[in-house]
């Protein structure tokens, strides 16, 4: 139909109006409870992680948070539930290490990057080299030196960066590790202690108490800087390897395809529950640094992540299974 002059002027005066709607409409989220999955068993780090974010997120959104366990295949269940949901915000996960790391070792239901919306980091712990204190070396280099005159030091490893973060640490010294296989740090430490396993590329909550009832020896350990609850030890780039960082840490995503006005709030609105002081302390006393991130921060981190351990475990042999 042709336009009349009093119809263009009516759709002139109608368009500003149809704006605060649609700005309305964004600024709603959320609408319902928020559900927060974490894919692994309760009482670790991503777990407590999320349930100390989940409160403060509700008085934030008004609406409920809950926190759902779904464990199962080094975290594959949980986040495979994720990536089948909607879009929209209101299902999130926190995920570790692990989300990277598990494309090495698995075929996936879905795809680590393309399937997934980046929210934030939350977390970074980073791992040290410790051995029984019978092992003869007492720094990097002199592991290497030890290794090179005796090929096959073993090292004992739980699956995901703990295993591969030994695995690259001989790739770049190159050097002969043996891997040993364990169910969880728990169950490696004893043998480790009674050195019939050599060293260990553990997380520092973890292996902590032995090291400070001088049972285990801290050799390094594998961050950026020194771990607060090590100050005395180097990190494995000052000491041997520049720029070599191993760490376990933990991040907030949903599925692919959220919003931009409702991933910016839920970064915002992440960002500020990971850095109320009560929450800083509490991951203080886990051993765990709070990291916080821009979306494309976390997405950019996150590939490089998936780079390096692809290569390193593709150099090793392991192949998805």
């Amino acid at each position: 139909m042709p336009v009349t002059r009093r119809g263009a002027l009516l759709t002139l005066l109608a368009a500003p109006a149809l704006l605060p709607v649609g700005r309305a409409r964004a600024q709603a989220f959320p609408q319902r409870p928020v559900r927060l999955i974490v894919p692994y068993t309760p009482g670790g780090v991503s777990d407590i992680t999320a349930r100390l974010m989940a409160e403060p997120l509700a008085a934030a959104w008004g609406q409920p948070v809950p926190v759902e366990n779904r464990a199962g295949a080094d975290g594959v269940i949980g986040t495979e539930t994720l990536a089948r949901s909607a879009p929209d915000g209101h299902t999130l996960a926190l995920v570790s290490v692990g989300h990277p790391v598990n494309a090495a070792y698995y075929r996936l239901p879905y795809d680590t990057m393309r399937d997934f919306t980046f929210v934030t980091q939350t977390t970074s712990t980073p791992l040290v080299l410790c051995a029984g204190k019978g092992f003869g070396p007492n720094t990097p280099a002199e592991l290497v030196a030890h290794a090179k005159r005796h090929p096959g030091v073993t090292f004992a490893g739980t699956g995901g960066v703990v295993r591969l973060a030994p695995v690259l640490f001989g790739q770049l010294t190159q050097t002969e590790l043996s891997y040993v296989p364990y169910r969880g740090s728990t169950a490696a430490h004893p043998d480790l202690m009674a050195g019939r396993v050599d060293i260990m590329f553990d997380t520092v909550p973890a292996a902590l108490p032995h090291i400070q009832s001088g049972a285990l020896k801290a050799l390094a350990t594998t961050g950026a800087k020194r771990a607060p609850q090590l100050p005395d030890v180097p990190t494995v780039g000052e000491a041997l390897l520049p720029g070599f960082e191993a760490s376990t840490w933990g991040m907030v995503i949903a599925p692919a395809g959220v919003p931009a006005e409702t991933l910016a709030k839920l970064n915002a609105d992440c960002v500020a529950a990971l850095r109320r002081p009560e929450v800083v302390d509490r991951h203080r006393v886990l051993g765990a640094e709070i990291v916080t991130s821009s979306p494309e921060e976390m997405r950019a981190f996150c590939q490089a992540e998936l780079t390096k351990w692809g290569e390193a475990a593709r150099k090793a042999g392991i192949t998805p299974q």
